[in-house]
């Protein structure tokens, strides 16, 4: 789960040192705010690719994939000096770094009997909603420490160069139609009979299945359930932006104090989650 925390948590930690970035660069805050945006943009794009990748080469190599893309990207936005690239590697930052969010459900379904499954998805929710909780936190030390915030940056890159060799070293594929497909080579190559084969092999990439499967359905379950739409509104402005502005600009305080308001919404979601 540790590559799913990392990548919940690169989406909020960069905006904490969003506005030291924008007195070095001479930018205006709306302009170094694009690259919390596009990282978002990147993270809604991603799934188009990675939801069918996993379906056709299997887990392993999306995963390790896209978060060895996500960081190479990040610490390109980190060491550029100028503020276009740092931009354009955000999106795509976000765009490899969403990798493990779409793949380790899978990943824990592949793994994990209907009995136990429920318990797996609590933890794998416990990585996905703590992250953007504790990375604010985290994110204004770093930038207001002798690190600067250009380390909001590398830091999640080191964590995702030391996930991909682990799983490089460690991992094996988990997919079942593709653990069948080396079984049936191993077959074809013992026997020398060609006629064996995994319908895996032969299963090639439908576009209209992905626009309707990963493009449209999240719009019609956005427009069509109601609970969705309101625990999205909830949880994008309540818990993430509401905490925040309550806490700094109403009753006062530095930021770096307040900020640690965060931690309370994640000891909940912890504490749920285990309940």
């Amino acid at each position: 789960m540790e590559e799913v925390d990392t990548s919940s948590r690169e989406r909020a930690i960069f905006a904490a040192g969003a506005a030291k970035a924008s007195n070095e660069f001479d930018v205006g805050k709306e302009v170094t705010a694009l690259g919390t945006s596009l990282f978002v943009l990147g993270f809604a794009s991603g799934p188009l690719i990675w939801g069918p990748g996993s379906e056709l080469i299997g887990r392993r190599w999306p995963l390790c994939i896209g978060m060895f893309g996500s960081s190479f990207f990040t610490i390109g936005c980190a060491a550029f000096q100028d503020i276009q690239t740092l931009i354009i590697c955000r999106f795509f930052a976000g765009l490899f770094g969403v990798s493990p969010l779409c793949v380790v459900p899978a990943v824990l379904s592949d793994l994990y009997s209907s009995t136990y499954r429920g318990m797996a998805i609590s933890v794998y929710t416990l990585a996905v909603f703590g992250g953007p909780f504790l990375a604010p936190v985290i994110g204004e030390f770093i930038a207001a420490s002798y690190m600067g915030w250009r380390w909001t940056l590398y830091l999640p890159a080191i964590l995702r160069f030391s996930d991909v060799c682990f799983l490089l070293l460690f991992s094996r594929e988990t997919f079942p139609p593709l653990v069948l497909v080396g079984k049936a080579i191993r077959l074809r190559r013992q026997t020398g009979n060609r006629a064996i084969y995994e319908e895996q092999e032969r299963l090639e990439l439908d576009i209209d299945a992905v626009i309707r499967n990963y493009l449209t359905r999240p719009l019609r379950m956005l427009a069509t359930e109601p609970i969705v739409l309101l625990v999205s509104v909830y949880m994008s402005y309540n818990v993430v932006m509401a905490i925040t502005v309550l806490n700094s600009r109403e009753r006062g305080g530095i930021i770096h104090t307040n900020i640690l308001a965060h931690t309370g919404a994640a000891v909940y979601n912890h504490v749920s989650n285990e309940d």
